[in-house]
């Protein structure tokens, strides 16, 4: 999961933030520019049976400071399957934020024809901060830093008071150079790439953050942008750990009410209720027995802040549906009294939340604390999260909650504006839980040059190269191939069996 996002980005942007001269051209960063990439092996399962090679990018810290420190960003290439044919690159971003990217086109290019992967490179990317490039590593306890405030005051404290503490730790052990791992430079990053490739513009693909980062790179470098594809899109000017965030409350609520449906109909085997109103019944006593004594599972303990977040994680995928109705049902166990040791798909879950392992967040709220400010009151969130609770019972409380970043050094640079008519393909499930429908079409309109594909009525977040759809994938594999966006929007049907009913 790339569990993710949040503040309203600022109404008023300094005008040289709009569109910004390609960096090759500011005095001082030719020589990131004029690198050789030396290609090795990815000691990767994923990509080395598919002849892909890894390489080091070295680029400035601040680019503001070219001859200052450098990080280094690594980058991954699968070659065009036919080099006669070849176009370009494509290069890619997974979302997150925070996600590592370098095996982000393995599955992408399952979704692809054999026209389009004869026609490029597939270009993959841990961003700076993340994975193999210089990592952010705060040495967090707990994986997340998203989760429910909980269900009364008492929680809420608890919440404030972890947040501050994870935000601490990152001020403490990483220190200053958190503040320019940002998505701006992320892009300042993704021109290098292109200039060291050889290319005088980039194909991409980037879903959830990734679309967001997708839009910076062509506000920033307009020229150097070939055919982008963004799928399941971030509303750019909700983009940060607020805005972001508060939208998936409805979203996930709506997503819950489906799962509920379907968990319904079958009663018999996982006794939650036989109907929705029972079902959700059952989940939030669940949570409030959760607050009075957390519900042990093997070395787990899940409570209040915790148990909305497990449900959060599988509610992106209506193929899901039986994984988290079996692990609702381990933790109605566990709170009965029942010994329970947690499935391997909840133990994975439990563990990256609670036990940080096999890493933490601190990557993705470095990047989101880092472009955009946050309020910095507790009274402010808890005001909104009293206010959701009537028509979010479930999630309102995570997603109106506090985060890291209202303790967090202020960003450096002001968030991008993003409005220009590069040409652009957006890809979008109406019932996305992540990236919601709305946000998907105010960035079709910041982006007066982009074609938008609506996958109807699925709760989806992701499509392209994650949940097959003709409709979806030829508009895609066609735009890729062809440069040709569609006429005008499109509207696409789920494939009959394609989604759990």
């Amino acid at each position: 999961m790339h569990p993710t996002k949040a503040i309203v980005a600022a109404a008023a942007v300094l005008a040289g933030f709009l569109t910004v001269a390609p960096a090759s051209a500011e005095a001082g960063l030719d020589h990131f520019y004029r690198q050789q990439p030396a290609w090795k092996s990815c000691d990767d399962p994923r990509l080395d049976p598919l002849g892909a090679q890894c390489a080091d990018v070295t680029v400035p810290l601040n680019y503001d400071a070219p001859r200052g420190a450098t990080l280094t960003v690594v980058i991954s290439r699968i070659p065009a399957a036919d080099p006669a044919q070849r176009r370009g690159v494509v290069l890619s971003n997974p979302g997150g934020p925070g996600g590592p990217g370098l095996d982000a086109m393995v599955d992408v290019r399952e979704a692809m024809t054999e026209e389009v992967r004869a026609r490029y490179d597939l270009i993959g990317m841990d961003p700076r901060g993340v994975g193999r490039s210089t990592p952010v590593n705060c040495g967090w306890s707990r994986g997340f830093g998203l989760q429910s405030a909980g269900v009364d005051a008492a929680s809420y404290a608890e919440s404030v008071a972890q947040q501050a503490e994870l935000a601490a730790r990152c001020a403490a052990g990483e220190g200053e150079w958190l503040r320019h791992v940002t998505t701006r430079n992320t892009a300042r990053d993704m021109d290098v790439v292109r200039g060291i490739l050889g290319e005088d513009r980039i194909s991409y693909f980037g879903t959830s953050y990734g679309t967001y980062l997708g839009a910076v790179y062509t506000q920033m470098f307009p020229q150097r942008a070939d055919r982008f594809v963004l799928d399941s899109s971030v509303d750019p000017q909700r983009y940060g750990p607020v805005g972001m965030i508060q939208d998936m409350g409805p979203a996930n609520e709506a997503a819950f009410d489906l799962w509920a449906d379907w968990a319904a109909v079958r009663d018999g085997e996982y006794r939650f209720g036989g109907d929705r109103a029972a079902v959700r019944a059952t989940v939030l006593d669940l949570v409030r027995r959760a607050n009075e004594r957390p519900i042990r599972l093997g070395e787990f303990e899940v409570d209040d802040h915790s148990l909305p977040m497990v449900l959060f994680v599988g509610l992106d995928d209506p193929r899901l549906y039986p994984q988290v109705a079996d692990q609702l049902r381990q933790l109605l166990d566990a709170a009965a009294g029942v010994p329970v040791e947690p499935s391997q798909e909840l133990a994975a879950v439990l563990a990256a939340m609670l036990t940080a392992q096999p890493d933490d967040g601190s990557a993705q709220m470095a990047i989101m604390c880092g472009d955009v400010d946050a309020p910095r009151d507790p009274t402010w969130y808890w005001r909104n999260i009293e206010a959701s609770r009537a028509s979010q019972p479930l999630f309102g409380a995570f997603a109106n909650n506090i985060t890291p970043c209202a303790f967090w050094a202020p960003p450096i640079e002001s968030p991008t504006a993003i409005g220009n008519s590069v040409p652009s393909l957006i890809v979008q499930a109406t019932g996305d839980t992540r990236t919601t429908y709305g946000g998907a079409l105010a960035m079709h309109r910041a982006l007066t040059g982009s074609r938008m594909v609506t996958l109807q009525d699925v709760p989806m977040h992701s499509i392209f190269g994650r949940y097959p759809n003709a409709c979806v994938y030829a508009a895609v594999n066609t735009y890729f191939r062809d440069g040709t966006l569609p006429e005008s929007d499109l509207t696409c049907q789920d494939d009959p069996g394609a989604a759990l009913r």
